[in-house]
């Protein structure tokens, strides 16, 4: 099935800051059940803990209440209530954490994972919600960039500076391919979204839809590249440990499969695009 996936970024037309959310205090985590004992664990412990990392509008985070949405919570919100029967709690997190969260117990569900062959050799994964694909965000003058470039390797000069949002994806994807460029890491996608608007960075590597919605807001000078080779396309699901049942992880598949073939992760996606443009007007 396809979902063309119209994903925003928050205060986006404004191209304003959210670094806030990021920073947020840590939740202490409840004392961890054990992996082996899949979802009859969580029961038994009341509540579904989700490992949850800002990224609008996969998981979004409001910095005054401390309230999670974004279609990710959501759909972790669901299977907790729907399914288990118990309430969720979000354990804030950042994207380099997130991983090892799930490894060590804090949370039983990392929310909007890659699903990369590395961490797979980590943690278990879920089927995918959604796809996903890395391209390149630049300022069209931009004298460095060339203009028959095509892939990556055309935009890997020494002069050329590479912005990724540190920990993610695209930094794991983006990072060892990079050879004579230099790779700014930053904290959080706003901020790696005004490097380059600030012409501190040359390139952005962010998933392909949020860079078409930064693109529809920057009209006057953003565009992308979809390179060629591909740098990364892969599916987006959930983490869970790597102890986890198989039937456990077969039952949220099922409830992933469904939710996606009747449309409800489409509605998802779209009512968190909503939430971040009406922020950002």
């Amino acid at each position: 099935m396809t979902h063309p996936l119209p994903f925003a970024l928050r205060r986006l037309a404004l191209g304003g800051l959210v670094a806030a959310a990021l920073v947020a205090p840590l939740a202490t985590p409840a004392a961890a059940q054990s992996p082996e004992e899949g979802w009859a664990g969580v029961q038994a412990a009341g509540k579904l803990r989700c490992g949850a990392a800002v990224f609008p509008p996969y998981v979004m985070r409001d910095p005054v209440t401390g309230d999670y949405s974004g279609f990710f919570a959501d759909l972790c919100r669901e299977f907790g209530e729907e399914v288990l029967n118990v309430p969720v709690e979000f354990v804030d997190t950042t994207w380099d954490n997130i991983v090892a969260g799930v490894q060590t117990g804090k949370w039983d569900l990392s929310l909007a994972l890659n699903r990369t062959p590395t961490r797979a050799l980590a943690i278990a994964f879920s089927d995918p919600a959604v796809p996903y694909e890395i391209t390149l965000l630049y300022n069209k003058d931009n004298p460095k960039i060339p203009a028959d470039a095509k892939g990556l390797a055309d935009l890997d000069k020494e002069d050329i500076t590479i912005a990724v949002v540190s920990g993610t994806a695209m930094d794991k994807s983006v990072s060892p391919l990079v050879k004579n460029a230099k790779v700014v890491r930053l904290p959080s996608s706003d901020e790696a979204r005004l490097a380059v608007m600030s012409r501190r960075a040359d390139v952005l590597a962010d998933p392909s839809d949020t860079n078409r919605l930064f693109i529809a807001a920057n009209k006057d000078w953003a565009v992308d590249l979809a390179p060629q080779p591909a740098i990364s396309k892969q599916g987006i699901g959930f983490g869970l440990n790597a102890a986890f049942p198989a039937k456990d992880i077969a039952a949220l598949n099922i409830f992933i499969e469904e939710k996606v073939e009747t449309g409800h992760v489409e509605a998802l996606v779209d009512k968190a695009v909503q939430e971040v443009l009406a922020e950002g007007q």
